[in-house]
């Protein structure tokens, strides 16, 4: 059965975008995974097809109006089902990381909300248990490129999309460690050669390096990675004496 994603958005000729090209086009058009867009504006309710109005409140800008989101959710359950996860995509909301990635993979179907301007009325994500997710501490104009972001993130974790499976388990994060470098031909460019261990073919020394390499790059650049690695390690000890 295919990996599914539905997209909720203003915008559906922006679709599939990045997601046409690469492992990811070529896995969609293979049918391992399937991509399905809605426009929110076909569920509006007046002439002008208006989305959204004015804040209770006061304020600048404008929100998506929860008598037309609620109809656009209704609509895509239609189509994908009830129990399908749904997030809507948003700056406040759990920030997205490999161990999420892997658990909507393990979905069969996932719907995606694309906000635009100030958000959606929080009623309506109350209501229909929206799982508010972000992709950094930064803004967007709306969800769409963050969506495409995820969908890609959860695609190349489906059997067969990236042909070597071990490929997934040595990337950043799969044991919460940055990736360590890479190396390829010439083994030496501008004066400066690959390490001696890449090419002594030992792989158990190679393994031990790329470790202590991963384990110093994310103890540099991400300590809170490090710290709750470290923290992982300890209790994993434990746990085996």
């Amino acid at each position: 059965m295919s990996w599914r994603a539905t997209v909720l958005t203003l915008f559906p000729e922006v679709f599939p975008g990045v997601l046409d090209a690469s492992l990811p086009g070529k896995a969609r058009k293979e049918g391992l995974w399937m991509l399905e867009t809605l426009d929110i504006r076909s569920f509006a309710r007046d002439k002008h097809a208006s989305v959204d109005d004015t804040p209770y409140g006061g304020g600048a800008g404008m929100v998506l109006r929860p008598d037309v989101m609620d109809d656009a959710l209704a609509g895509a359950e239609a189509s994908f089902g009830p129990h399908a996860r749904r997030l809507y995509l948003s700056p406040r909301g759990r920030l997205f990381d490999q161990a999420l990635a892997k658990e909507l993979a393990g979905e069969p179907s996932v719907l995606f909300v694309c906000g635009r301007y100030e958000g959606l009325d929080q009623r309506v994500i109350d209501a229909r248990g929206l799982e508010e997710v972000s992709i950094g501490d930064f803004v967007l104009a709306g969800g769409e490129i963050a969506a495409m972001a995820v969908i890609e993130a959860c695609v190349r974790l489906i059997p067969g999309v990236l042909g070597n499976e071990a490929t997934v388990d040595e990337e950043s994060f799969s044991e919460g460690l940055l990736e360590y470098p890479h190396y390829t031909r010439p083994a030496e460019w501008k004066g400066v050669r690959v390490p001696e261990v890449l090419l002594s073919g030992n792989h158990e020394k190679i393994r031990g390096w790329r470790r202590e390499q991963a384990e110093e790059i994310t103890q540099k650049r991400r300590p809170d990675l490090y710290e709750t690695y470290v923290l992982t390690k300890k209790e994993t000890k434990g746990r085996v004496s």
